[in-house]
């Protein structure tokens, strides 16, 4: 029953991405800069995650880097429906409801990310599944992010020690679960 949304997430996340910005406006009516730009960070992970994902590329890029089947369709749909737009819908709750400082999860999540495939890429020299909108969307909007919350009064340390090690967890045991397999 779920096997076709585990093979098609992506496809929906990138329209649901687009109807998301097309949204925004609707949705922000507070014009707070820090929940906005929180906000935003949803959509533009869903349209990087078509860049990266569209007809399977990204598994199929590690996997073969890798040289083995490491990754499985399903993984792909954990680590990015509940794990990536978990933690974006979580961010902006906890940021709308309690701190804005929470919306700093996030926008790490963007900048590692971001930073994971520029560096990948100028390491092989060679472009790798979501390179584009890492480095046109996600640098970009997450420094934007974390300078946003930051002059917002948000960015103390122990929000910025938050975001920066929910970004890192995530990653490191998305890799964890690469190498385990």
């Amino acid at each position: 029953m779920f096997s076709r949304l585990i093979a098609n997430w992506v496809y929906g996340g990138f329209l649901a991405g687009l109807l998301l910005l097309l949204l925004a406006p609707v949705l922000m009516h507070s014009r707070q800069t820090t929940l906005i730009v929180t906000f935003l960070c949803l959509p533009a992970y869903m349209i990087h995650q078509y860049e990266e994902h569209d007809n399977d590329r990204f598994r199929l890029f590690v996997n073969q880097k890798i040289g083995r089947e490491a990754l499985s369709p399903l993984a792909v749909f954990v680590i990015n429906v509940p794990g990536v737009w978990g933690m974006a819908w979580l961010s902006l709750v906890l940021a709308a409801s309690l701190n804005v400082g929470f919306g700093l999860i996030v926008a790490y999540l963007l900048v590692v990310n971001g930073a994971i495939h520029v560096i990948q890429a100028a390491i092989a020299r060679a472009y790798n599944p979501g390179l584009g909108t890492a480095a046109a969307v996600f640098l970009p909007l997450g420094g934007y992010s974390i300078v946003s919350i930051q002059h917002a009064g948000g960015g103390s340390l122990l929000m910025h020690a938050t975001g920066a090690l929910a970004a890192v967890v995530i990653h490191a045991a998305i890799i964890i679960h690469v190498f385990r397999q």
